[in-house]
């Protein structure tokens, strides 16, 4: 007997001929019988269906029943500028630990008498235990477990969602907004992990399967899964928790400095404040010895997670690690994402993976490999 989790939208996948694989703690489709490939350009080309029911969605909620007061209790263990996150808008946020790591990424939106939280599936029950152990008092946590959580991805995506939704229409990247449809409430969110336009759904259990339906009845929506939904975030230069990211990494070592905003950063209106600051601060002003970079290997080989990189193509010690790497089915073209030292991390610089034995060059490129179609 499998002690593995399913989403409520389980049924349907193997209903549609998914291939399903464990992850995170879930039976989750990795592809359907369109194929990896195909269903990632389907998604590049019109609408891709994603089941992301297993990640964690989350309810903050200040005893004073305004927003602003969840956010600075949550300030206290991001580094981010909460407070002044207007309502109905959303914000990508890190979790940090003392040391200055990355103990996971999340979304945080602002719905007016409280806050959305969306975490990972890996890192969900750590999360919320986190959550309850330094914001009790100043928030209540109510983990939201009878609703799923469907993404809908690429250029057909407001289309297709606007047929049952119309208002989506509206909304613009990070907008959030509650919405009706058939009599229920959807929470829906203008942002995804794919580098495209479109939209995060949620959606109560018991009309999850209508819902999902309903959008893959139209001739633009296919289901995807987890296989093309690696492979355009890789595209779109999007972490993954636990391989791009994790305790290990600082978010200034990420690249993801463009998240931390003036009012928490030195000199700020709120400098500080948050776990591992002494550090983060120190290297946003002075810079990091490393730094997350894209890197485009020449060939065809693939350099995957695990690679480890030479600053030349004889002798020497590894100086650096491919975190994410694979095919770039846009790109027609082999992609990967790493940490190099800061000296080696400029665009253009050629450094060498080695993949079995033989060390292959690889060229040093801004991120993302392919630029996103968000609707600003």
């Amino acid at each position: 007997m499998s002690d593995l989790k399913r989403t409520v939208l389980y049924d349907l996948h193997v209903g549609l001929g998914a291939r399903m694989v464990p992850f995170a703690g879930y039976e989750m489709p990795v592809q359907y019988p369109l194929g990896v490939l195909k269903e990632h350009l389907h998604t590049r080309a019109a609408a891709g269906l994603f089941d992301v029911s297993h990640m964690g969605q989350v309810i903050l909620r200040a005893p004073s029943g305004r927003a602003v007061d969840a956010a600075q209790a949550l300030e206290s263990l991001v580094p981010v500028n909460l407070m002044d996150l207007k309502e109905g808008r959303q914000r990508y946020a890190l979790f940090t630990d003392a040391e200055g790591g990355i103990l996971d990424d999340l979304m945080v939106a602002n719905r007016g008498d409280h806050l959305f939280v969306v975490v990972n599936a890996a890192c969900k029950d750590q999360d919320i235990a986190h959550m309850r152990s330094h914001l009790t008092g100043a928030c209540v946590v109510e983990e939201v477990t009878d609703r799923a959580l469907i993404a809908l991805q690429g250029p057909a995506a407001e289309a297709a969602l606007e047929s049952l939704v119309p208002a989506v229409t509206a909304m613009r990247f990070m907008d959030v907004a509650v919405m009706a449809w058939q009599g229920v409430d959807l929470w829906i969110s203008r942002s995804g992990y794919t580098g495209e336009d479109g939209y995060e759904i949620s959606v109560p259990d018991a009309q999850a399967v209508a819902f999902a339906e309903a959008l893959l009845a139209m001739e633009p929506v296919e289901p995807i899964g987890l296989g093309a939904r690696d492979s355009l975030r890789l595209e779109a230069g999007l972490c993954l928790y636990g391989h791009d990211i994790d305790r290990s990494t600082s978010p200034i070592e990420a690249d993801l400095a463009w998240a931390i905003q003036k009012a928490r950063r030195t000199g700020g209106a709120r400098e500080g404040g948050f776990p591992g600051a002494g550090r983060i601060l120190s290297e946003l002003t002075e810079g990091a010895a490393r730094k997350r970079v894209g890197l485009l290997p020449e060939g065809r080989a693939p350099m995957r997670e695990g690679v480890q990189l030479f600053a030349g193509a004889e002798g020497g010690e590894a100086v650096g690690q491919i975190t994410s790497g694979g095919f770039g089915p846009t790109l027609q073209a082999p992609v990967a994402m790493g940490y190099l030292p800061a000296g080696l991390a400029t665009p253009g610089t050629v450094v060498y993976g080695e993949v079995r034995g033989k060390r292959l060059p690889a060229r040093v490129t801004e991120l993302p490999f392919r630029p996103s179609t968000y609707k600003r």
